[in-house]
């Protein structure tokens, strides 16, 4: 090629610079402006256009010069219009989040890999995504991978679409079942859509099925993130669709160079077997862990594991690296009901009912088996509410069409239990009873006036719901949005229903899983825009879903029989970005029902003391179902009824001791495994390494508060009326030029904010948002072409108290060469270096860094005339040639810095360091020159 990677060019009437895809084309230029964005980058075809090297202008001493502020904005015009920083991260001037220093870990994890292979299963709302998509965005970045997968339950695809697109730059395509054939219609004759889109995010359960599986084993791009990994491990007993995602996974992991990042926060369902199936899917030597990792003989393989897993507590992250993360402070609580003496009284006549027909004579185990599921959902459905009940005395048994024993235990334990991880769709629609179409009138006339005795009972007559009401008054009067978690759609439309009749001014919505993902998105928008707001939802909403920036408070309506489910819940809120320093849950439950005694007790605080002794949680070691089943057996096979039948004690019980002493046992075991992890010792060691590079990029990309600055001056500077309350800022556009309205893309009105909390109809704005590219570009467009009036200029003049003798400052734009070991194509990498003197350019006092930067914001203490300040500019620019050698030396030095940046971070993550160079693209361009003069004494001009 012609011209080398970073070199400038001239055709089409501008300059351009020549990208690093150019190396991949004979004919083919790949250029980006001088001054431009990534949108304006463009491909020149060689055979009919000639572009002829260029080089980088002077600045004019006779174009308008600029103020004591050209030369500031100039810099952070520029450093925020970076896309190829020069710094050991390539990812960090390409993405829209700031991360904090512990999301930096597995990626310093992933570097060490040559073949990257991770379970990430940090914490609930420590932001597993971020850490999952920075691995991504830097891979690309360093040209190791041009395509990324997600797969994804489906509900969450389109916050996954939306993260990758909004924080990292990355258009993916949504692969769901309503958009799969209009995308297939895209393709040419043989082409897969994934052959197509570089980019998907795919449903999990769409893509798992055998007629599709294989098409996308064979075109799956090469880098594959998998959330809520812990539902694609191997099934423990039947398990039809978790099968098939196992099956899926399996056959990714079996092409030895495709990438594979697994992500949840639950990776331990409490069975061990399954647990394997997900490590086996980064190293098949997992499978044959042991299953005590303790004790200095298992050293080896702990460090061996370290290497693909991490889990951190988040006690282990709120002061990492000297960097606080502002994780709320939960507020938990424990608030109880009685039922009522005629909600008791039909209590009774259910257990009766059930009991009877449980213990029907001469029926078939498999028929004994569907009626046990249809009275166990009976019961379920009222302890959850009487618009649950009715619905469940109308419908069909879910296990009446199944035809083994084994079948009845697999359908009825899905839809009546929670201890299934199969996915969240689905989990909320109401179980029925009726077992048969022909059953006996006597029967259908005992269920008609149950259900007409459950109708009579709902509303002012339902303990639950009134007491649940004045619960949630207290939290909306105490400042909190609160979500309302149910078990099933008829209970979160009925409670819904009542909270809009009682509580005044306050916004009101159910989402369940009647709507699809995208309605509940949009249901959960529109009710975000309210001062006062209720959510109430159901387990549709429990995993994956951020809700932190418009609800801070859960309150269990229905208790979940799965501890984990109750983690999740909760974490909606309770997560890093909640607004709110405080957030509540309330776990509601009945005093004297039956159903929430058990799992209160046996359960929910049990799986709390140990989580708040460990700061980890620890599943349940054993088959919970087993338990619940021995339980409810003893309840539901009770021959006599006792006055304090619903009071029971649970504390004797064979099995709970049992899962008790096993459940210890694997706290006991988890806690000494945690704490031999080594990457509490990998965390030690690149702790302070990892704080330098932080620190750099910050400098060399800017920050937030340098966004917020630069944008507010930018657009006051064109005449932009600007207002802000809180943190939105409010900037009409009408009476602005037209050049301002193209560059931030709005006519009349821009409402934005540069950090959470974002409010309805606010744009986030960071530095790479298009505003801010295009503000950038916009500075930067006017500073290089004096026909276009702007705010920055790239030389002045100006006289200062804050210096004694003239001092110089020059802006260089530093271009570099990263050349990866290999023989890969030269990466291209940019940099910002300040520099300045004291005296004449000839007789040079060089300053260190550190005395130029407070110049940037020197107040002028006395006007300098046009003329005497233009014949200073020209003797400068004239004494160029003299300043090139130490300005080369600095291109150098900077280089030689930045090798030890890539160095130091890749000894932290152990990567091998041969054939790293980093080479500077000479001459550096000079950006902005300023002169700062002494004020004379007496202050004349």
């Amino acid at each position: 090629m012609a011209f080398s990677v970073g070199s400038l060019v001239h055709v089409r009437g501008r300059d351009w610079v020549v990208l690093p895809e150019s190396t991949q084309h004979e004919e083919l230029l790949v250029l980006r402006p001088l001054g431009g964005t990534d949108d304006e980058i463009a491909g020149i075809y060689l055979p009919l256009e000639t572009p002829v090297s260029a080089d980088f202008p002077l600045p004019d001493p006779n174009a308008e010069m600029g103020n004591h502020r050209s030369c500031a904005l100039l810099r952070d015009a520029v450093r925020l219009g970076f896309r190829s920083g020069a710094g050991p991260f390539r990812s960090l001037s390409r993405i829209a989040v700031e991360p904090r220093p512990y999301q930096l870990l597995p990626l310093l994890m992933a570097l060490r890999q040559d073949t990257v292979r991770l379970l990430i299963a940090d914490d609930v709302g420590i932001g597993k995504t971020v850490e999952a998509c920075l691995i991504a965005r830097e891979l690309l970045d360093r040209g190791e991978i041009r395509r990324i997968a997600v797969l994804c339950p489906p509900h969450l695809a389109e916050q996954w679409q939306r993260a990758l697109t909004d924080q990292f730059h990355i258009d993916a395509a949504l692969v769901l079942p309503s958009t799969a054939a209009r995308l297939e219609r895209d393709c040419g004759p043989g082409e897969s859509l994934f052959d197509r889109h570089a980019h998907v995010v795919v449903s999990t359960d769409y893509i798992k099925a055998e007629k599709r599986r294989h098409e996308f084993l064979r075109a799956c791009p090469e880098f594959v993130i998998v959330d809520e990994a812990h539902g694609c491990a191997a099934p423990v007993g039947p398990g039809r669709y978790r099968q098939q995602r196992h099956d899926l996974l399996e056959g990714l992991s079996r092409d030895e160079d495709r990438h594979l990042v697994l992500v949840t926060a639950t990776p331990h369902s409490g069975n061990e077997a399954a647990f394997r199936s997900l490590l086996g899917l980064l190293s098949p030597k997992f499978h044959e862990l042991p299953e005590d990792l303790s004790g200095d003989s298992n050293r080896k393989v702990r460090e061996e594991l370290a290497r693909y897993f991490v889990q951190r507590r988040r006690a282990d992250l709120q002061e990492y690296m000297g960097t606080e993360t502002p994780f709320p402070t939960q507020e938990a609580a424990e608030d109880s009901y009685t039922l009522k003496p005629e909600y008791r009284k039909l209590f009774d006549k259910f257990l009766t009912y059930c009991r009877e027909r449980v213990a029907e004579p001469g029926a078939s185990a498999h028929r004994q088996r569907v009626k046990w599921w249809s009275a166990l959902a009976m019961l379920r459905a009222l302890g959850s509410s009487p618009a649950a009940a009715a619905a469940t005395l109308i419908n069909r048994a879910v296990a009446a069409d199944t035809e083994t024993l084994e079948e009845a235990d697999a359908v009825g334990g899905r839809a009546v239990l929670d201890m299934d991880e199969e996915a969240t769709e689905g989990i909320d629609v109401v179980p029925g009873s009726q077992v048969d179409e022909d059953e006996a009138s006597t029967d259908r006339k005992r269920l008609l006036a149950l259900m007409t005795e459950v109708v009579d009972l709902a509303g002012d007559q339902d303990a639950k719901l009134v007491h649940a009401t004045k619960l949630v008054k207290e939290l909306i009067d105490d400042g909190f949005a609160p979500i309302l978690f149910c078990r099933f759609i008829p209970t979160a439309e009925y409670v819904a229903n009542h909270l809009r009749q009682k509580l005044k001014g306050v916004a009101v919505q159910a989402v369940t899983g009647k709507l699809t993902p995208e309605e509940r998105e949009e249901r959960v928008a529109d009710l975000a825009g309210n001062e006062k707001r209720v959510l109430v939802c159901t387990d549709c909403l429990s995993e994956g879903i951020n809700l932190q920036e418009s609800f801070d408070a859960v309150m269990h309506y229905d208790l979940s029989w799965n501890p984990t489910r109750h983690e999740q819940r909760e974490g909606r809120v309770d997560r890093y970005g909640q607004p709110n320093p405080v957030v509540r849950t309330i776990t509601f439950y009945g005093q004297d029902n039956p159903v929430d005694g058990f799992v209160l007790d046996v359960l929910l605080r049990k799986h709390k003391r140990i989580r708040s002794q460990l700061g980890i949680t620890v599943p349940v070691p054993m088959d919970t179902s087993v338990i619940v089943e021995a339980i409810f057996q003893g309840l539901l096979l009770r021959k006599k009824a006792e006055p304090q039948q619903l009071l029971l004690d649970f504390a004797e019980d064979p099995a709970r001791k049992q899962m008790d002493i096993q459940w210890d046992a694997v706290a006991e075991r988890e806690k000494k495994t945690r704490n031999l992890f080594a990457q509490h010792q990998m965390q030690k060691a690149v702790s302070e390494d990892l704080v330098v590079e932080l620190a750099e990029a910050r400098r060399a990309l800017g920050s937030g508060k340098d966004v917020e600055s630069f944008a507010a001056e930018v657009l006051g500077s064109y005449g932009a009326a600007i207002s802000k309350k809180k943190n939105v800022h409010t900037v009409g556009l009408k009476g602005a030029p037209a050049v301002l309205r193209d560059a931030v893309g709005e006519d009349e009105e821009l409402t934005i904010c540069f950090g959470p909390p974002v409010p309805k109809g606010a744009k986030l704005v960071t530095r790479t948002h298009p505003v801010i590219e295009g503000l950038s570009a916009l500075v930067l467009e006017s500073a290089l072409d004096a026909a276009i009036a702007g705010p920055a200029r790239r030389c002045g003049v100006i006289r200062t108290d804050a210096v004694l003798k003239r001092t110089t400052v020059l802006l260089l734009r530093l271009r570099f060469h990263l050349i990866a070991e290999g023989g890969a194509d030269p990466i291209l990498a940019e940099d910002l270096v300040l520099v300045g003197f004291e005296g004449s350019p000839e007789q040079a006092t060089w300053l260190p860094e550190s005395a130029v930067l407070p110049l940037l914001d020197a107040e002028p203490g006395a006007n300098v005339p046009v003329e005497p300040a233009r014949e200073q500019l020209e003797r400068l620019m004239e004494a160029v040639p003299t300043l090139r050698p130490h300005l080369h030396k600095v291109a150098e030095e900077r280089g030689r810095e930045l090798l030890i940046a890539h160095k130091r971070v890749r000894g932290a993550a152990r990567i091998s360091m041969r054939g790293i160079k980093v080479e500077p693209h000479l001459p550096v361009d000079l950006l902005g020159a300023f002169v700062y003069l002494p004020v004379p004494k007496g202050g004349a001009s």
